[in-house]
């Protein structure tokens, strides 16, 4: 049993977070001066309760369905239309790519959540992060790159930026952002094979980075988006981008003055889902932070964050080129912990169904062969309904 700090609130938790609403002892605050915002984050008795509802809820679920939950099912928006048996298997999520949406595309997602399983809501993700990292822009509204907000908007002003965007997407049938980038690189570069962030980032100031950071979570939250902030623990100046090979951070006793300040003030403001980085860390792990246990327990009993941790793309090269496929580093990620796994963009809609039954099946041996506990995919199947569907009923 350990204890952390939730939102203002000491819970006592078991089993890294999911069976986190036990017991309420205090109302210290931990709160540093990382930072305030004006916003009013979702209350802990709200996501206590649910999470608890979430619990209870998948335990009655069969194996199957329980792996199909963690699991998330990437596919061009121009082929949403092709998901309807994402939908039916119970998937945790669907991951858009690409610039255009069809038309009607919020009528399709509407009729593919009502075929849910249980009517249970799926996760509904795209990366609007600003500038060149942009998705169904026919539908969704664009925005600057984050640097260029970080270097000419006020906090207010990229809190409204995230606002209207978010308001695009929730109109189109979207309600998860894997937005804002809270890596720390102030560089003036466009990402790529060298460089992951970049004008991804909103500044090369870990303060700076932190503050616009959470404005622009705080502006998706209002407008009612789950936002996903990323690459824990920070990718910033990192030696190469993870989706073309393996790559590592700056060193770990860096990171901690610099590229984990942004993620623990977002905790701080509470935010409800991060995404880890496919880095290793110097001094830390040699495995990509994805997959490493070090990671995630730093990430739950250090920083005291309870909500949903999803992976990067685990199809990335950082992956692929250690001879990891994706159904194999699903199994890694989750048996360290992560709750939510990801692949990269498809070949084609019968190709990523494929890919997700075999990532589901490779989860359901692990359990079966007792290589991935039960009680350790019952957390993560809670985790992701628990973010799914934030106002739960048992």
């Amino acid at each position: 049993m350990r204890k952390v700090q939730l939102m203002g609130v000491a819970i006592v938790l078991t089993s890294l977070g999911v069976t986190g609403f036990a017991t309420i002892t205090s109302a210290t605050s931990t709160t540093s001066s990382l930072a305030t915002t004006t916003s009013t984050p979702t209350t802990t008795t709200t996501v206590i309760a649910n999470l608890a509802c979430a619990t209870k809820t998948v335990a009655t679920w069969s194996l199957v369905r329980q792996a199909n939950e963690t699991v998330s099912v990437s596919v061009n928006a121009l082929d949403i239309g092709a998901m309807g048996p994402a939908a039916t298997a119970g998937y945790g999520g669907i991951l858009l790519f690409g610039t255009t949406a069809p038309a009607k595309f919020s009528s399709i997602v509407a009729t593919l959540q009502g075929e849910a399983l249980s009517k249970h809501s799926m996760l509904v993700m795209t990366d609007q992060e600003g500038g060149g990292v942009e998705r169904l822009t026919n539908l969704v509204a664009t925005l600057p790159w984050a640097q260029t907000m970080g270097k000419n908007l006020s906090d207010a002003q990229i809190t409204s930026e995230g606002r209207r965007v978010g308001a695009s997407m929730k109109a189109a049938g979207i309600n998860t952002d894997l937005a804002p980038v809270l890596d720390v690189d102030g560089r003036a570069q466009e990402p790529g094979a060298a460089n992951p962030d970049g004008y991804r980032s909103f500044s090369g100031v870990p303060s700076k980075a932190a503050s616009d950071g959470v404005a622009f979570l705080n502006g998706l939250r209002s407008a009612h988006i789950t936002s996903v902030v990323k690459h824990f623990p920070g990718l910033g100046h990192a030696t190469g981008n993870t989706d073309y090979g393996p790559a590592a951070t700056l060193p770990w006793a860096t990171l901690k003055t610099t590229g984990l300040v942004p993620f623990q003030a977002a905790i701080n403001d509470g935010v409800t889902a991060v995404m880890l980085s496919n880095a290793t860390i110097p001094g830390f792990t040699s495995l990509p932070s994805s997959i490493s246990p070090n990671v995630i327990q730093y990430l739950r009993q250090h920083m005291g964050f309870t909500g949903l941790i999803v992976t990067d793309v685990l199809s990335a090269g950082a992956l692929s080129l250690i001879h990891l496929g994706v159904p194999a580093a699903s199994v890694k990620a989750l048996e360290a912990g992560a709750d939510l796994v990801l692949a990269g963009s498809p070949a084609s809609p019968a190709a990523s169904l494929h890919l997700a039954l075999l990532t589901s099946n490779a989860i359901q041996k692990a359990v079966t062969s007792g290589a991935l506990s039960q009680a350790t995919l019952d957390a993560a199947a809670a985790q992701v309904l628990a973010s799914e569907n934030p106002s739960l009923i048992c």
